[in-house]
């Protein structure tokens, strides 16, 4: 699909945009909200500004959007003291956002935490909004919510984070077609790596190349855990800081492509790399998380309760003689690496068609650490063919 400005890497089109408005602006009259407001500071797991305006928020510096009823957003970014520009027709087209307000401020500076809910408030004000929606408010820094919340005394504030998550949850068919080539963008990346590796290189080095090609491709954010380990011992996924270790004949290799790509959506594929020839013992644990993430498939049908998923899923874990799942191993992807609904006994959703949702059981102890990420799309009578096409296997590299 052609994106909508040629500046936008990863855009989504006009019409995208003006149907999540739409459908969150039905919602807003339904609960009788004026105006919404958030703020996001990563792109990883603060994908709302993103879902509202086609640009995420990055780098720490808070994005705070005011989204009234009946008029385009206001967007506080970093910039110069009582910075206000209006944007252009072809801007709002692209985003949405009719105005553009700016203040200095940072996290780490702690007497600048009023200055982007000072203006907050002021536009609330303007608009004569009497009710807010809130929108994810544990992705706010804690001096924006309590200082807005200050101003907003004599106004009602509700949470209306429930309210985008339904709407957010369920991909349309133009985002669904975006997830589908963000899978196939990583399923070049680990094509890619599997060539890439060989003893002497540090867990990083491949990492940085599995993000080098992703970028190539048109990725623009993600993470790459990872770290190898003689056999033996355990490969566990690891951030960059602690990537250091340099790779030899024999050992084991886990990695985790988790980056976004077409229409700012993120995926996440894992496998596991061995070089030379995998035990028996990581070859038989390796099938046991893949019945594992094939019963779990079978679970997530429209309809289905979360938590009843949850339990099954562990009942089923627990009877194989394998651990309970204890954080999250299925849960939704789509502008955030974790996103709603969690499979797990605190979620209220229930799976629906056209959610995007990741599958990943794994096996974690002293001698090992296996794993096999996939995304699927729920259709009508549950997943569908699995949007990852890397072959499900430990990839023995000579």
């Amino acid at each position: 699909m052609q994106a909508n400005t040629s500046r936008v890497v990863n855009a989504v089109s006009l019409n995208e945009l003006q149907r999540r408005w739409r459908m969150v602006r039905d919602s807003m009259r339904e609960q009788g909200i004026d105006a919404l407001v958030m703020q996001n500071s990563s792109d990883w797991i603060g994908g709302y500004v993103r879902w509202f305006s086609n640009q995420p928020a990055t780098n720490g510096y808070p994005n705070t959007i005011v989204f009234p009823l009946n008029e385009g957003m206001s967007l506080i970014e970093q910039g110069p003291f009582g910075g206000t520009r209006v944007a252009s027709d072809s801007e709002q087209n692209d985003s949405g956002v009719a105005c553009r307000l700016t203040t200095p401020s940072y996290a780490s500076v702690h007497y600048s935490g009023s200055y982007d809910a000072e203006i907050a408030g002021a536009e609330l004000k303007r608009l004569g909004a009497r009710r807010v929606g809130f929108v994810a408010p544990s992705a706010m820094y804690h001096s924006f919510g309590q200082h807005l919340r200050e101003a907003l005394m004599d106004k009602e504030v509700v949470d209306a984070t429930e309210l985008v998550d339904g709407i957010k949850a369920i991909k349309s068919e133009e985002e669904r077609g975006f997830i589908r080539q963000v899978a196939a963008m990583q399923d070049k990346v680990m094509a890619r790596v599997r060539e890439f590796i060989r003893p002497g290189m540090k867990d990083f080095e491949i990492a940085a190349f599995a993000q080098y090609v992703g970028q190539q491709l048109g990725s623009e954010q993600g993470i790459f855990l990872c770290s190898s380990a003689l056999p033996g011992q355990a490969a566990s996924f690891r951030p960059r800081a602690m990537q250091g270790r340099t790779l030899d004949k024999g050992d084991v290799y886990s990695l985790l492509v988790e980056n976004n790509g077409a229409g700012g959506f993120y995926a996440e594929v894992s496998r596991i790399f061995v070089l030379g020839r995998a035990s028996q013992e990581l070859r038989d644990a390796h099938a046991e998380v893949l019945e594992a993430q094939r019963y779990a498939l079978t679970l997530l049908t429209p309809g289905a309760a979360c938590a009843d998923i949850f339990a099954q899923h562990n009942d089923w874990l627990r009877a194989r003689g394998l651990a309970p799942e204890r954080r999250i191993s299925i849960h939704g992807m789509g502008y955030d690496m974790v996103e709603r609904p969690l499979i797990r006994n605190d979620e209220a959703m229930r799976i629906q068609e056209h959610m995007a949702i990741v599958v990943h059981p794994g096996i974690l102890n002293e001698r090992m650490f296996v794993h096999n990420t996939e995304l699927y799309l729920i259709e009508a009578q549950g997943p569908g063919e699995c949007l990852h096409k890397t072959p499900r296997q430990i990839f023995e590299l000579d």
